[in-house]
């Protein structure tokens, strides 16, 4: 086992296979990237870097400096890394008032004394309501507060807690409280978001004698200051960004991620053929999770998060991730609801738990393990183990698994969706997979925006399960995505961009780490944001395809069966360039628009939209940003003018009253006219001059879709299993 110089740590060795079968070791599950079944890895490649070295090489690109030096005449001088980060550091403090330094000191007896199976207690509120003793500050060491968790083992040495608003932060600096002699407000930065962080001095808590109370600081600060310092291939970027690198991994690893298999879980769960859930039993989680929990307790300190998950009140799951990195606190600041002062005081127990120790990977010989890298959900205990991946998406993504199991059991539909409200109260959801459009689509400069990725259908209408956003940044451009643009400032993280070394632009096209890059920043950086994210039931079900193929029309009215089966299939096409290898178009399927995720069988979560849909009186359509006039190669990808277009008509309702005709084969209802849409592009057919070559792609497609839909035929929904029939007779007929 080898250290890298990134923190992480690198197992060697192979033969696993072998070495199981001759220890008569049960065979570890493998899975394979079968591209006919319908949960694909929709994940990034691994990043091209062979080193870590070279990996931090690619991240700056080498350039002359354009200003001079200061001291340096004629040639311009290299600064060394620690110089860099010392102005980096000097870039985000206040100038002309006290440098604030929280001093960290490593409590070896707190790991030494560690005990097992011990719940430990978190320390929150304002010191003053808990204790009037005052404070014992001639120690050498810092006690470690504890962390409560439901059957715990877990006692850090030093807790950074939270990131949630509040008003205050305790700071010790030379075994001496700081007084508010000669300190002055640090007003320069953000003034957003504030938080406390609770330090304990000989076990007994801080009181408000000697505290100075910095109201405008914002611990977002203290996280950058963290990242630069210990986390290389941290920098700020020249919109006051912080840049991040994630390691080996630049996506999401769906084929090492495992879920406990039980007596609940095994009845519940959707398993076998183009399931996501790969099992795991009760006592392989257990070996992972201390694992995990051994290697969090190694380190001289840890970042807990405590947020929430969906905004609407009612519903609402209380969080807690336990990191290493600061990347991934204020990345989880950003992505997970922000509690109040009042709400973060009586937080409490939370709902579930993440440990994420990404840095250090899982045993490789290890039961159900295939790689170093594994990502554990134990629905049972609540709680998630993360090793092998310092990808900041597998929480994200770990924790959207869970609200697709935890909500379809109150009746609430969890979908992978878009969403945005018209200045009359009208709602649309946004389905689509990687290419189609949809953070375009949503994000809409004349309607407010509920959410980009992650939402609930209640009884009461719709809400946004998360706090924040996280886009692609691969060719963004201002004119393009003017509010994702404008949302990369303080405050936001970017994952593995490329930026120009002296004046820290990124190069949003540059693809030497990986083309998965990516933005996290709060939905409050949007400004036509619409906070708290809930609106009423949605009026209109919008299915995106990027058809490479170029044989669905650009807009099509569904049907109730016709929106179950392409909310089912989930269909789109990837095209050379969005994956290596790929030369010619090929179809790609992932259920309800997000098979990687989901955890119970599709036809669960369609039965829930269909019902919805028809109690509330939404109307489903299908509409396709890809090509017309011939398949990606010789013809040409629909205009985007033209696709804002038709949703333009779909959101005012005129497109309700437009003339229809149906479609062979798939049929499907198409407008004869579309205000803004030249009429001739309605009906693909009208745009190939080959129709022969059309009908023969058409009916490869409608083949694809019809063996894609096998895996689904053999779940029973409705009265008598109708609803199945229904369905299957809304699909391609040839």
């Amino acid at each position: 086992m080898a250290a890298n110089g990134n923190g992480e740590v690198a197992m060697n060795g192979n033969g696993a296979t072998a070495a199981r079968k001759q220890k008569g070791i049960l065979p570890s599950i493998t899975t394979s990237d079968k591209h006919h079944e319908v949960c694909h890895d929709m994940s990034a490649p691994t990043v091209k870097a062979q080193t870590i070295d070279e990996l931090h090489s690619l991240q700056k690109k080498k350039s002359a400096p354009n200003t001079p030096i200061k001291g340096i005449q004629g040639t311009f001088a290299a600064l060394s890394e620690e110089e860099r980060q010392k102005q980096q550091l000097q870039s985000i403090r206040k100038t002309d008032g006290l440098m604030v330094y929280v001093f960290l000191w490593n409590n070896s007896a707190s790991l030494a004394s560690l005990t097992r199976g011990t719940g430990p207690k978190v320390v929150k509120g304002d010191p003053a309501n808990k204790s009037q003793t005052n404070p014992k500050v001639h120690q050498h060491h810092v006690a470690a507060p504890t962390i409560s968790a439901s059957d715990s083992s877990l006692k850090f040495t030093h807790v950074l807690y939270n990131l949630s608003p509040a008003d205050k932060i305790f700071l010790l600096a030379n075994d001496d409280l700081l007084t508010n002699d000669g300190l002055n407000f640090i007003s320069s930065f953000d003034l957003g978001v504030a938080t406390k962080i609770f330090l304990l001095a000989n076990d007994d808590l801080l009181t408000n004698d000697g505290l100075n109370f910095i109201s405008s600081f914002d611990l977002r600060v203290e996280l950058y200051e963290q990242a630069i310092h210990y986390e290389k291939g941290s920098f700020i970027t020249s919109t006051g960004a912080l840049a991040t690198l994630s390691g080996a991994k630049t996506g999401r690893a769906p084929r090492d991620k495992r879920v406990v298999k039980d007596d609940v879980t095994g009845k519940e769960l959707w398993w076998g053929k183009g399931s996501p859930n790969i099992e795991m039993d009760e006592h392989t989680f257990l070996v992972n999770r201390e694992r995990a929990v051994d290697y969090l307790n190694s380190l001289d300190k840890v970042f807990v998060n405590d947020q929430f998950l969906n905004w609407d009140p009612e519903n609402r799951i209380k969080v807690r991730i336990v990191s290493a990195r600061a990347y991934h606190s204020l990345f989880m600041h950003n992505m997970c609801i922000r509690p109040t002062p009042e709400e973060l005081e009586e937080f409490g127990t939370p709902d579930f738990t993440i440990y994420n120790a990404g840095q250090f990977p899982c045993n490789r010989y290890t039961h159900y393990m295939t790689s170093s890298t594994s990502i554990d959900l134990n629905l049972a205990r609540r709680e998630m183990v993360i090793l092998g991946t310092q990808y900041a998406g597998e929480m994200k993504k770990g924790l959207f698994s869970v609200m697709h199991y935890l909500m379809p059991k109150r009746q609430i539909l969890s979908l992978h969706s878009g969403c945005n409200m018209g200045k009359d109260g009208d709602v649309a959801l946004f389905f689509g997979l990687s290419g189609t459009g949809k953070t375009t689509l949503s994000t809409d400069p004349n309607r407010y925006l509920i959410g980009d990725d992650e939402h609930c259908w209640t009884e009461t209408g719709v809400s946004n399960i998360e706090g924040g956003c996280y886009a692609k940044c691969i060719d963004l451009s201002r004119e393009k995505e003017p509010d994702i643009w404008n949302a990369i400032k303080f405050g936001t993280v970017l994952e593995n961009v490329v930026f120009e070394e002296h004046t820290r632009e990124v190069d949003y096209a540059d693809k030497s780490v990986t083309e998965n890059t990516r933005a996290s920043y709060p939905i409050e950086y949007i400004p036509n944001a619409k906070i708290p994210c809930v609106g009423p039931h949605p009026k209109n079900v919008i299915l995106l395809a990027c058809d490479a193929f170029g044989v669905l029309p650009p807009v099509s009215k569904l049907n109730l069966a016709q929106t179950m089966y392409h909310f089912i299939s989930g269909y789109t096409a990837l095209v050379a360039g969005t994956e290596e290898g790929v030369k010619e178009p090929r179809a790609t399927f992932s259920a309800c628009f997000g098979a990687a995720f989901i955890m119970m069988h599709p036809t669960k979560y369609a039965a829930m939209l269909a019902e919805k849909m028809q109690k509330h009186g939404a109307t489903g359509w299908l509409v396709n940003t890809g090509w017309s006039g011939g398949s990606y190669g010789s013809g040409s990808r629909i205009k985007l003018a033209y696709t804002r277009k038709i949703i333009d008509a779909i959101h005012c309702g005129s497109l309700l009253k437009a003339e229809y005709r149906k479609t062979e084969v798939f049929g499907l209802e198409i407008p004869t006219e579309v205000e803004g849409v030249p009429s001739e592009i309605l009906d693909p057919v009208n745009t190939w001059s080959n129709k022969l070559g059309y009908n023969d792609t058409l009916m490869k497609l409608a083949g694809l879709f019809k063996n894609n839909f096998e895996t689904f035929t053999d779940h029973k929904i409705g009265k008598d299993n109708e609803l199945t029939e229904e369905i299957l007779a809304a699909g391609p007929n040839f």
